[in-house]
């Protein structure tokens, strides 16, 4: 457990989340009860608010955005912040460490903010990391297009859905962030808070409406993308299917001619040294009108 000092006789509590010992200590003398460490540690949580009056206790779950080791896949993980007394308490794991980086940043810039602002402000900051993600999502996604354009391989189709993946993460996460702050409006701790807090509160809510859209935007053109990749795919079945029954059609002309002249029995032709240089041109006229009669079909 790191302690930082912030402005105002603030304390910052820095907890990695695989300290046990220091999830014993929140427990012991901060009172933070199991159930919030719990939200904390689980991977999955989505973001949430809550204000305990009996304990005093504010917290608040945050999607923060997260690159994947596989290039261009992103994905979304929880980042908990806790207000307790005069501390700020931040969780976080292997992950999340480049969000305490950013915070110091922040602290070092700004000493003089009070407990909550430095709270807003950190979520403002999380949220403008989304956008530079999303900015190269569509980066790629331009990139994807013109190779599409150029040649329909499922490798870049297999990209394109990695990114309507990553989208779909971002998009939820955002709308999560969204709500959680709006909700944050209604905790009975707001009314306490002064207008600089309520201020910043303001701005990190705009932030993440912002972001929502932007997502929204995104999304809506790669689906559109997807979309019109997988009409031009089907319209390129169809029109295989097309070829290749057209094909079918017109050998069985010459299948069937040979097969009449073939029987055994007596035909047309039977004694002619040309026979067979004749049943092939009736096959070749056949085939020629049988082909110009499915062109008009087909036009």
């Amino acid at each position: 457990m790191l302690v930082k000092e912030l402005g105002n006789n603030y304390k910052w509590l820095v907890i990695h989340a695989e300290a046990q010992n220091d999830f014993e200590r929140l427990r012991e003398n901060y009172a933070i009860n199991n159930e919030i460490l719990e939200y904390s540690l689980d991977r999955h949580e989505k973001a949430h608010v809550e204000y305990d009056q009996t304990e005093e206790v504010f917290y608040l779950i945050y999607n923060a955005p997260l690159k994947m080791e596989k290039a261009d896949y992103y994905q979304t993980v929880p980042f908990t912040l806790i207000i307790k007394d005069d501390y700020l308490i931040t969780i976080h794991n292997q992950k999340t460490a480049y969000i305490i980086e950013i915070l110091e940043k922040c602290r070092a810039s700004n000493p003089n903010l009070s407990l909550y602002q430095f709270l807003f402000k950190s979520i403002f900051l999380i949220t403008e990391e989304f956008f530079p993600a999303v900015e190269l999502m569509e980066d790629r996604r331009e990139e994807i297009n013109q190779k599409l354009k150029a040649k329909t391989t499922k490798k870049s189709l297999l990209e394109l859905s990695d990114l309507e993946t990553s989208i779909t993460y971002m998009v939820s996460a955002s709308k999560q962030n969204s709500i959680v702050l709006e909700q944050t409006k209604l905790q009975s701790i707001y009314r306490s808070f002064k207008e600089y807090e309520k201020e910043q509160l303001e701005d990190a809510i705009i932030e993440a409406r912002q972001l929502v859209e932007m997502t929204h935007l995104s999304s809506q053109i790669l689906q559109q993308l997807s979309g019109t990749y997988n009409n031009v795919l089907n319209n390129n079945l169809n029109d295989t299917m097309k070829i290749l029954t057209v094909l079918s059609v017109l050998l069985t002309l010459p299948t069937m001619v040979a097969g009449f002249f073939g029987m055994n029995m007596p035909l047309p032709l039977e004694h002619n040294a040309y026979g067979w240089i004749i049943s092939i041109i009736i096959s070749l006229v056949l085939w020629l009108v049988l082909s110009l009669i499915l062109r008009k079909i087909l036009r």
